[in-house]
């Protein structure tokens, strides 16, 4: 038995998809953690192509696998239902797939009322992907929000709905919105709930009898590190624990049984959304990388901002977690480089911020003054992508591995070198 926590070791969009998929062929259950719908895993599976995973864990394409939607996670039935026609509609049985009824709900006014707080923002927006998770771990902290498991009880949705629909109101009338119609949102959870029925459990059941039987489990967390509600660049995170301290109570795991943290990276540093991301390439490189990583947003198509390798944050990372290993994801993207930078260190008002033995990471509005210290590697120049061994790899490339394992202080397991479920060396 084993159970596996996977975090995103940067600003999210790591990976963390595929390194699930692969690593779900030996599991038995696949736990998705933290977060709604407003990031997205990118799986490329087999020849069925490209997929993008919103709530479903990646784990859905191996069939042996149970796959969870945690009581850590927000729901929101409307996409949750849309991707699981769209899975079924390419081949991908569903069935295994099971929704914790302590998972929160993302109702359609906390769609709405993400997009009005945005906007009213302005110049301070936060570049939230405006599908409603914010309100509705809001909501979940002020102890007025709906579980998943509330869908199949009429009787309380009779009672509940007239209740928050006239306090939800009273919020939309300051933005000049228009009002709710009780009813018609009465009537979307009860269908909502008749659709769903089969799928929302009690977590608790289906986690413990995994744990009794040795089951090998990986949890699955959404976005990374940089966008922790407490650790995170705040206020530019999400409002969920990207942390494997955060797997455990989102999943329903006991702390002590996660053998293996798993630490997903990219080869360089992407970010989707505001906030400092210390670094940035210029534009014209940024594009360049962007275009040959295909660096849009699984979950907006937002392009997104493209940075090198940042040893400092993922250093970082490490220590909050306790990070057994890494997975370096899209190696590849850098065959084209002639040289390649690591970030070792930020330079804040005149004062060194290193890798070191212990590394910290300033709060935002410091973070929005570091300037990035750079070791220069060379590149490698030719194709990765054929490679299913590290010492296939050109030895420039092996070197990049070995450095970034060095200022990060955890070996290197699993490094993609392509999109596609077989394009990953295992080591």
């Amino acid at each position: 038995m084993s159970v596996r926590a996977i975090v995103g070791a940067h600003w999210g969009d790591e990976g963390k998809g595929k390194v699930v998929d692969y690593l779900a062929a030996q599991a038995d259950l696949v736990i998705r953690y933290n977060g709604g719908a407003n990031a997205g895993h990118t799986v490329v599976p087999d020849e069925r192509g490209e997929f993008r995973l919103h709530l479903v864990p990646s784990g859905i394409f191996h069939p042996q696998v149970e796959c969870l939607v945690g009581p850590g996670t927000v729901v929101d039935p409307e996409a949750l239902l849309a991707e699981i026609e769209e899975l079924e509609r390419r081949g991908v049985s569903t069935a295994r797939l099971f929704i914790a009824e302590r998972a929160h709900v993302v109702m359609p006014y906390h769609i709405q009322r993400d997009g009005l707080e945005e906007d009213a923002r302005g110049e301070r927006r936060q570049g939230t992907t405006r599908r409603g998770v914010g309100p509705a771990y809001t909501d979940k902290a002020a102890r007025i929000g709906l579980q998943m498991g509330d869908l199949l009880d009429e009787p309380y949705l009779r009672e509940y709905i007239p209740v928050i629909v006239e306090a939800e109101n009273r919020i939309l009338a300051g933005y000049g919105a228009p009002p709710l119609d009780a009813s018609m949102l009465l009537q979307q959870c009860l269908e909502w709930g008749k659709r769903l029925k089969d799928r929302i459990v009690n977590s608790h059941l289906l986690v413990q009898r995994a744990l009794r039987r040795n089951c090998t489990v990986l949890l699955e967390g959404q976005l990374g590190v940089m966008r922790d509600l407490d650790w995170g660049i705040y206020p530019f995170v999400t409002s969920s624990c990207t942390l494997a301290g955060g797997a455990a109570a989102g999943a329903g795991i006991p702390p002590h049984r996660i053998q293996q943290i798993t630490g997903v990276t990219k080869a360089y540093t992407t970010a989707v959304g505001e906030g400092p991301l210390p670094t940035e390439m210029p534009p014209e490189q940024a594009a360049q990388l962007r275009e040959i990583g295909n660096e849009y947003g699984a979950a907006t198509g937002r392009p997104r901002r493209c940075g090198w390798f940042d040893a400092v944050a993922a250093r970082f990372a490490a220590e909050l977690n306790g990070f057994t290993d890494l997975a370096v994801m899209k190696l590849d993207v850098l065959d084209g480089f002639e040289q390649i930078n690591i970030c070792t260190a930020y330079r804040i008002d005149g004062e060194l911020v290193a890798v070191g033995e212990v590394t910290t990471m300033p709060r935002a509005r410091l973070l929005a003054r570091a300037e990035p210290v750079y070791e220069v590697l060379p590149g490698w120049r030719c194709s990765t992508g054929a490679a299913r061994r590290f010492e296939e790899l050109p030895a420039e490339a092996q070197r990049y591995i070995q450095r970034i394992e060095e200022l990060v202080g955890v070996p290197v397991r699993l490094i993609g070198v392509g999109p596609e479920r077989r394009a990953t060396i295992e080591r």
